[in-house]
């Protein structure tokens, strides 16, 4: 194909979605005629194909600038950008709403990916008729799981193709024997690990309290790796429970497989999702998962809870119980693990990059 590919990410912060950003983009370039990024994020651009074109600021000080402002500085970028090739098609990786109505009115086609479920914004009735109008203007929207797909279509009325993230085993792999820290110290006692931002979404607040409701039921050592604006309330929690000798925080790291390997157990706490990243990571490495059954992913990478345990968003009760069941249930756990890795085949690294390439095909 010889489109010219514009992939709108105004910041790019090292997590799930920038992950597939790096992957996708990296496999695009070879496909399309060219391929440029455009973003105020610098910081991450040598993990981009050297023949992918950054389009940003040469200050690397807009980095610290908020998201909206980085999403206005980005729109301008954009725009720019745009009017030199009006035959460009735009694939938003972020910031949809304002990407697809300035390619609507600059009339250049646009592909929207959608990150999030619809649970994490639709009960906001004015974003919901925002969205509902907007999404629909793109000329392809695609989500991330099979779960996403049928909400939009229940919630918004809106079709979507379903991609699953590219998976690399090979390189999480690869990364996760390289040396780090020890996060664990006990080998006696259960290691149990959550990676995630801070914020309400990943709700790690549910995790500490299923942490202090069993401590005194059976040893472990937990660990919390990430960043965010709720880190102190999460560590004024562990101090006022008297969890600091079994618990702690780890600043967040572009490498955390070599944790996720020293792990028994990896817990994801979410409210919502679109396909969390992390617990493929987390299976490829053989590591079994208890989950929130938040929308949306979590359920469709366990198998429905054959392939790992489901607990209901902010039940910390449930996640503790299940917890102590994974402790005193292991040959029946590693029988679950099994079966969610060797359903990994879904994921599949070329598979779903393939997909992509088709769907920036656009006549």
């Amino acid at each position: 194909m010889n489109n010219d590919l514009i992939v709108f990410m105004p910041s790019i912060e090292g997590g799930g979605v920038e992950k597939n950003l790096f992957l996708v983009c990296n496999h695009l370039v070879r496909h399309v005629g060219s391929l440029k990024v455009v973003t105020i994020s610098k910081k991450y651009s040598n993990r981009f194909d050297k023949s992918i074109k950054i389009v940003t600021f040469k200050s690397k000080k807009w980095d610290n600038l908020g998201r909206r402002i980085k999403y206005f500085l980005a729109l301008l970028l954009l725009v720019k950008e745009i009017v030199k090739n009006k035959r460009s098609i735009v694939f938003s990786f972020q910031a949809n709403v304002y990407c697809i109505l300035l390619c609507k009115l600059l009339l250049v086609k646009v592909i929207a990916r959608s990150n999030t479920a619809p649970v994490g914004w639709s009960r906001n009735i004015f974003k919901r008729i925002i969205f509902k109008l907007v999404l629909k203007l793109s000329d392809k929207i695609m989500v991330n799981s099979l779960e996403f797909k049928k909400d939009l279509k229940k919630e918004l009325n809106i079709n979507a193709s379903c991609i699953y993230n590219p998976l690399n085993t090979e390189q999480i792999k690869k990364k996760s024997k390289k040396k780090s820290i020890n996060i664990f110290s006990s080998s006696k006692k259960l290691k149990i690990l959550n990676i995630g931002r801070f914020t309400e979404q990943k709700d790690q607040l549910t995790f500490l309290k299923s942490l202090n409701f069993i401590k005194k039921k059976i040893k472990f050592e937990a660990c919390i790796v990430g960043k965010g604006i709720l880190k102190e309330k999460l560590k004024n929690y562990i101090e006022e429970n008297n969890l600091k000798k079994s618990v702690k925080i780890i600043n967040f790291t572009n490498n955390p497989y070599p944790f996720i390997k020293q792990a028994n157990l990896f817990i994801l706490s979410s409210k919502y999702e679109g396909l969390p990243n992390v617990i493929l990571e987390s299976l490829v490495l053989k590591k079994f998962v208890i989950s929130s059954n938040c929308r949306t992913g979590p359920k469709e990478i366990l198998l429905n809870g054959k392939g790992g345990l489901l607990f209901n968003v902010g039940d910390y009760k449930s996640l503790g119980l299940k917890i102590i069941y994974f402790n005193d249930n292991k040959k029946k756990a590693k029988a679950m693990l099994k079966k969610a890795h060797k359903a990994l085949n879904r994921f599949d690294f070329k598979l779903n990059l393939e997909k992509y390439s088709k769907l920036v095909d656009l006549k």
